[in-house]
């Protein structure tokens, strides 16, 4: 939005527009938008205006916001000089309990190395020879290490914890605490959405009770494959599809609860802050739909892929009469698919964003994150795998030790503080001290910066001005030749003598 000043009772006000530019350039934007289009009347530009200053987007010259008394007039706004949007604070406390994973290097009980039936090999000299001269030397003794046999709680802590710890990782976040409850994430879950698929990547449900109606399922594979829609039974009438559309719109505008579900809000809206690295944020939203509920997951799986495919159909005759279909369909399910407990206005936009991003890439989206899968697969097959041990390799390489945290006294904190700051600063100013490339003139131009701004350090490395001018020794100054002429008087004029005549 482009700010200029403006006057408005004999004051000028900095960085402000008028209500009335606003809904030009606002207007403007939303009919070039894929995501919106020219449907978009200037009418609904005011009302999303309205919810912006709300919800303090945008606030009067004066500061004032919360109503929606924004009108199509020359009234004087601004932006707050902060964000509205929720802070998710980067750092947390440290979590108290870390997953511990058992020990796979304990042999099953009543199992010992001594008791592993051995067969005697027979060796002449010669064949004796040919195996122990091998050109890298001697092979060390090496024994075999029985690992714990897996069990179905290990497999499944290993997918979450995995899953979590990738969500993370993309989200560039220290920790998951802030958006969203670890411990409310289902790992059988995960399991299931990912391998209890169908050939076309649907989930299919064990629990046929939780599966759609039959007649919403119709309806809905009615208007997906229109005009070659078999299943019902009943003759077509001219606003048969509007009215088929309308039985599926009440039956999800009726759920209890969102598709992704209210305790996975916050974790979503997070992924939006990515949609500008498109192939980032699409693994971020197929990690996030693993966490859903299958029954869930299946439900959005078959809305979106109708959705999309209504908005792609040529041959799809209007559904509403003056919207878009891609404008329906995004008002129409948003709600349904994504909002808050405490429902905020600001929700809609944030649904509206989301819904139009997953109709867009809902290929990628609605399937397992493959590098994922492989990921946590090769871990299991390696926990199970019996591993050989040589001597001196008592920890197992390729498993890294989890990381912990020690707490330290505040004296301890404050001394780490100041040591880890200043030594690399001694170092900084040692290089200086040592660099002979520079000449004396710029090294004690150097010292000085140096001296001026980390005062501590410098003192501390030249405690005395002594130990300063030892940097710069003294070079003994040669003594001017002794000149010849110099040794004579110097040269007297000439001066008259009195006469000797009388």
């Amino acid at each position: 939005m482009p700010l200029r000043k403006h006057r408005s009772h004999f004051k000028s006000y900095e960085r402000c527009f008028t209500a009335s530019e606003a809904v030009d350039w606002l207007h403007d934007l939303l009919r070039h938008s894929q995501n919106f289009g020219p449907e978009v009347t200037r009418k609904q530009t005011v009302q999303l205006l309205k919810k912006f200053l709300k919800n303090h987007v945008i606030e009067d010259i004066k500061g004032r916001w919360g109503q929606e008394d924004f009108e199509d007039n020359r009234h004087l706004y601004r932006f707050p000089p902060s964000s509205p949007l929720k802070p998710y604070p980067k750092r947390s406390p440290y979590q108290a309990s870390v997953i511990k994973f058992p020990d796979w290097t304990d042999q099953p009980p009543g199992t010992t190395q001594e008791n592993i039936p051995v067969r005697p090999i027979i060796m002449n000299s010669e064949s004796w020879y040919k195996r122990h001269s091998i050109a890298i030397g001697e092979v060390p003794a090496c024994r075999l290490v029985y690992r714990k046999q897996l069990t179905e709680a290990n497999v499944e802590e290993i997918w979450k914890s995995m899953t979590l710890s990738h969500l993370q990782k993309i989200l560039e976040l220290d920790s998951l605490e802030e958006v969203l409850d670890t411990k409310l994430v289902n790992s059988k879950f995960i399991i299931h959405n990912v391998y209890s698929v169908s050939k076309q990547g649907v989930v299919i449900l064990t629990d046929k009770s939780k599966e759609l109606p039959h007649w919403v399922l119709s309806a809905m594979k009615c208007l997906a494959n229109w005009p070659t829609c078999s299943d019902l039974k009943q003759p077509m009438y001219s606003g048969f599809e509007k009215d088929v559309f309308k039985t599926i719109a009440d039956y999800y505008g009726h759920l209890k609860e969102p598709l992704l579900t209210f305790q996975l809000f916050d974790v979503f809206v997070s992924v939006l802050g990515l949609l500008q690295k498109e192939k980032i944020a699409i693994e971020a939203f197929q990690i996030c739909c693993l966490l859903l509920p299958p029954e869930n997951r299946r439900k959005l799986q078959l809305l979106i892929r109708m959705m999309a495919k209504i908005c792609l159909n040529k041959e799809m005759p209007p559904l509403c009469d003056g919207l878009g279909t891609r404008t329906l369909m995004v008002q129409t399910f948003s709600r349904c698919i994504l909002c808050s407990e405490e429902e905020v206005d600001l929700d809609e936009l944030l649904a509206a964003r989301l819904v139009t991003f997953l109709m867009d890439n809902h290929q990628e989206i609605l399937q397992a994150p493959s590098s994922l899968q492989s990921a946590i697969e090769d871990r299991v097959a390696h926990l199970r795998r019996v591993q050989i041990k040589y001597p001196g390799a008592d920890t197992d390489a390729t498993l890294s030790a989890p990381p912990f945290c020690r707490q330290i006294s505040p004296e301890e904190f404050e001394y780490q503080r100041v040591c880890g700051s200043q030594e690399p600063l001694a170092a900084l100013l040692e290089e200086i001290i040592m660099d002979t490339k520079l000449s004396v003139k710029d090294k004690k131009k150097k010292l000085k910066q140096f001296q001026k701004s980390y005062p501590e350090v410098y003192q501390e490395r030249f405690p005395t001005p002594e130990s300063e001018a030892l940097v710069f020794p003294e070079k003994l100054k040669p003594k001017p030749q002794l000149l010849m002429w110099a040794l004579k008087k110097p040269f007297q004029p000439f001066q008259r003598t009195r006469s000797f005549r009388m």
